[in-house]
């Protein structure tokens, strides 16, 4: 499985998903707010949302991962996710 990001702008990001002959795109979107309460501005966007979309591969096939979200979205699916994010970077 093969991650790749690209920088939109300041705040979204382009994820690519990637796997053998398939792959799925998404546009992550990174508010301030939750930036700040999810890292405490600790590491950088990029690694933030590299991060919580390998957090999303373990609980979900990448085909699942909406299209396009902010996100703090993914504590309403799985309310695990700001804990065990905090703890991967």
């Amino acid at each position: 499985m093969e991650i790749s990001l690209e920088k939109l702008n300041e705040n979204e990001f382009l994820v690519t998903i990637g796997e053998d002959e398939s792959f799925t795109e998404h546009v992550v979107t990174v508010e301030e707010e939750s930036y700040q309460k999810l890292t405490d501005k600790m590491c950088s966007k990029e690694l933030l949302v590299e991060k919580s979309i390998e957090f999303l591969l373990t609980k979900e096939p990448k085909e699942s991962i909406l299209e396009k979200f902010e996100i703090m979205l993914i504590a309403k699916y799985f309310p695990e996710y700001p804990d065990e994010i905090k703890k991967i970077i």
